[in-house]
């Protein structure tokens, strides 16, 4: 592969970014039977399949170029972000202009692309698949399993600091120590005041024990091109894949042209829709916020809580 360092601009001004890639290709086992026949990324989170709340922080930020890297079964995802005419003409003879409105949205978010990712070969071969497309500017990566809330400007802020500081920006959370070895974590540096750190190691889903610290790395990334080159040459690492995180270390050691890697210590609002917990607590979150819903669910959801000591125990729901 030849090289793709950033090539300056006329005034030497770091290249904008300006595409978002999102990983989908995965297979979502841990809800099946669910995802047998639905994508993962298509599961509803209140009244949304979970992968619109992620393109509409890409476009918020202004990336509104945006490819999706899939696999079998992804169908759903297009079929998703493209017109459904017969659907908005039903609609539209109804006269119900609030449900074509919310249906037409999906479809003039983002410019969306797709590529297959072919075989199942991690995270930083996903990435890697993005090398045609991305071309030579520094581009986004956002995980479909972390929503950030629409609120908290995580994304901006990181493409910020990418464009003022060069190389990759991760994104950090601190998380509880027992929880480090779920993550990436990341050995950093104070780079002056503020949430943004210099990153100098990552360690992929560490033993508590040996954690470099508690701060886990979440699903964002702004990364330069430069790492579309050091992927081609990762060897597959933990669980037998291309580790993003292994060459991010790489990058983060690197003194050339788009080395270094900054973090942005996160601290507001993420919700996880990573296994089946996390997502069901991720959809009551964002229930009780919702400017529709929000009001009737809370009071719905105290008198529920209240209620439970008084409800004979059964048997538990399969």
């Amino acid at each position: 592969m030849t090289s793709t360092a950033p090539t300056p601009s006329h005034d030497g001004a770091t290249p904008p970014v300006i595409k978002a890639v999102i990983p989908a290709a995965g297979l979502g086992t841990r809800f099946l039977p669910a995802t047998k026949a639905t994508p993962k990324e298509m599961l509803p989170v209140v009244d949304k399949p979970a992968i619109q709340y992620v393109v509409e922080e890409a476009t918020r930020a202004g990336l509104r170029d945006v490819l999706m890297v899939t696999g079998r079964n992804k169908t759903a995802l297009e079929d998703h972000f493209d017109r459904h005419w017969e659907l908005e003409q039903a609609l539209e003879a109804k006269g119900d202009q609030l449900r074509l409105a919310r249906v037409r949205k999906s479809t003039s978010l983002a410019n969306v692309h797709y590529v297959r990712q072919g075989e199942p070969k991690g995270l930083g071969h996903a990435v890697l698949c993005a090398a045609d497309h991305v071309g030579n500017n520094p581009f986004a990566v956002l995980l479909g399993d972390d929503l950030i809330d629409a609120r908290d400007r995580l994304l901006e802020q990181m493409i910020a600091v990418q464009q003022e500081r060069g190389g990759s920006v991760i994104a950090l959370m601190e998380v509880p120590q027992d929880q480090v070895h779920l993550y990436g974590c990341a050995a950093v540096e104070r780079d002056g005041d503020g949430d943004v750190v210099r990153v100098t190691g990552l360690v992929e889903k560490p033993d508590p024990a040996d954690a470099p610290s508690n701060l886990a790395v979440i699903g964002r990334y702004v990364l330069d091109p430069s790492i579309f080159d050091v992927l081609a040459k990762t060897p597959p690492g933990r669980g037998n894949e291309i580790q993003l995180t292994d060459a991010l270390q790489e990058r983060a050691a690197s003194t050339e042209p788009g080395g270094g890697v900054h973090g942005v210590v996160f601290r507001g609002r993420r919700y996880d829709t990573g296994d089946r917990l996390d997502y069901l607590k991720a959809v009551v979150r964002l229930a009780v916020e919702h400017r529709e819903l929000g009001s009737d669910f809370s009071g719905w959801l105290e008198e529920f809580v209240a209620g439970r000591e008084d409800v004979s125990q059964g048997s538990p729901v399969a």
